[in-house]
């Protein structure tokens, strides 16, 4: 069972409207793969299933397909090296900065299920000074896998995806089958909606991970998100992105730092920073167009969800 070129591009075109995720030809068993759960829990074929979506889809049916299209793989400290930069090198500069005392906000744009966040919330606890704590506010576009984040409880195969023994043991208490967290590293971490086109959580944020993402945009809208990034995080703040990712050649608002062994972001001062990405207010004098800084109203969250 196939998508005729019409279909998919369809398709593609409905999830880029929606979530900015590009879905390019060379996809499509992907998209025939992901779709066929929602064909046959509707009673339809394929090319049936595109057919309603475009003559009389539920605003539902289009959340179904768009939340289907993204993937949500994640684990614990993923990658390792930039959980070391924020341990060794990141979090001392920022605790010395605010005097050892107060409060470190986190963002963790595209959460998923909730492992980064939650590795966060560890390496706070973990490694702040006594008169510091923690925020960390988590986001994603599947309310799926955020209802999941919530509950902090995990599979045996989960945890074994990355997370040390140590804190394992720290951290974590057996609940069943599965593995909870602990009461202090969950009230740690508020979870949210939230589409990455759109306007940011309230800021200001003093780290941000935004890991893993952008790759999965074009050059605008990558322009456009590390943009609003750059109006939340804190003028010495770090902003930390996946392995495969950069600012280089994307936005010129940011400075990159290697850190052991990662790169990390950080804002560059306003008289260094080039000219803005996105318009300036509309008292501002003219700028040429650019990225708008909202979507327009038919964009729904977006987060994670990435295609791969």
């Amino acid at each position: 069972m196939s998508l005729s070129p019409e279909a998919f591009a369809f398709v593609a075109d409905l999830v880029r409207r929606r979530s900015a995720i590009q879905l390019t030809p060379g996809k499509e068993y992907l998209v025939e793969s992901r779709l066929l759960p929602l064909a046959r829990e509707a009673g339809l074929g394929l090319e049936a299933y595109v057919t309603r979506l475009r003559t009389r889809a539920l605003p539902a049916d289009v959340d179904a397909v768009v939340e289907a299209m993204t993937t949500n793989e994640t684990s614990w400290f993923r990658d390792g090296a930039p959980y070391q930069a924020l341990r060794e090198d990141e979090l001392p500069r920022l605790v010395a900065a605010r005097g050892g005392i107060g409060r470190l906000r986190v963002w963790s744009a595209a959460c998923s299920t909730g492992q980064e966040p939650y590795s966060v919330a560890m390496t706070m606890l973990d490694h702040l000074p006594p008169g510091m704590t923690s925020e960390i506010v988590a986001t994603d576009l599947s309310e799926q896998v955020l209802t999941r984040a919530r509950t902090g409880r995990y599979s045996q195969l989960e945890v074994n995806r990355g997370l040390p023994a140590p804190l394992l043991v720290r951290h974590l208490v057996r609940a069943g089958t599965e593995w909870e967290l602990s009461a202090a590293v969950r009230q740690m971490v508020s979870f949210r909606a939230h589409n990455l086109l759109d306007v940011p959580p309230p800021g200001p944020f003093d780290v941000v991970l935004l890991r893993n993402v952008l790759i999965y945009f074009d050059l605008a809208t990558k322009r456009a998100i590390l943009d609003r990034v750059l109006r939340v995080i804190k003028p010495d703040g770090v902003l930390l992105l996946g392995a495969a990712e950069t600012t280089l050649g994307v936005h010129e608002g940011w400075e990159r730092a290697t850190v052991g062994r990662t790169s990390v972001y950080r804002p560059l001062a306003p008289q260094r920073a080039l000219a803005p990405t996105l318009p300036t207010p509309r008292t501002a004098a003219p700028v040429s167009p650019s990225v708008p800084s909202r979507v327009p109203t038919a964009a729904v969250p977006l987060t994670r969800g990435a295609v791969r």
